[in-house]
């Protein structure tokens, strides 16, 4: 097991949301959202308390060897833990990589109350102002109606001539085909330009 280090990446917060580096105490929580059955509808399948841990490794590895990453999501004075929002790089080859993708996976008792979209507007607003990256991606299968509409309320926009064929899942599998949104770092700042 990767240690936990002590915070270094910037704590992230928005009115009601803040996204902050990994603590042990949040292997058991997300382990349970892991391992939810309606959470882990659109991926092959739920996780096993191993397989969630080995998945916080891997984000704490992403952020030593690139500086940002998945963070923990607190939403003060309702809940430590709502799950994780932020920036990955992209660890599969497709037509649109290299890339940076932003991704969100939240408890149940968190859904519908604009948590999602909240935490990744200051993850977008990091990887564009902090990271300057030119590009974030998104993606999900084309059934993922509740996060397609996040990556929608985000500004970011799809093509479906982008639709691809997942390279880690089987031919012939339910959640091979996914749908592609971008959204372009010039495109963000002419959205979110300060009024006055």
């Amino acid at each position: 097991m990767v240690p936990l280090p002590a915070p270094e990446s910037p704590l992230l917060r928005g009115p009601r949301v803040l996204l902050r580096r990994w603590r042990a105490s949040d292997r058991a929580p997300m382990a349970a959202i892991n391992a939810d059955a309606q959470v882990m509808q659109h991926f092959p399948a739920p996780l096993s308390r191993q397989e969630s841990d080995v998945l916080i490794d891997r984000i704490e590895a992403h952020f030593a060897q690139h500086g940002f990453g998945a963070w923990a999501l607190e939403i003060p004075g309702v809940t430590e833990f709502a799950g994780l929002v932020g920036l990955m790089r992209v660890a599969f080859a497709a037509p649109f990589t290299p890339a940076v993708e932003i991704g969100w996976r939240l408890a149940p008792a968190c859904w519908d109350q604009g948590y999602a979209s909240e935490a990744a507007r200051c993850a977008l607003r990091y990887g564009f102002e902090t990271l300057e990256l030119a590009q974030i991606v998104s993606f999900t299968v084309p059934e993922n109606q509740r996060s397609l509409a996040v990556m929608q309320r985000l500004g970011m926009q799809c093509d479906v001539r982008e639709d691809f064929l997942h390279p880690r899942l089987p031919p012939g599998h339910r959640l091979r085909l996914h749908r592609l949104y971008r959204i372009e770092r010039q495109q963000w700042l002419a959205q979110n330009r300060p009024a006055g």
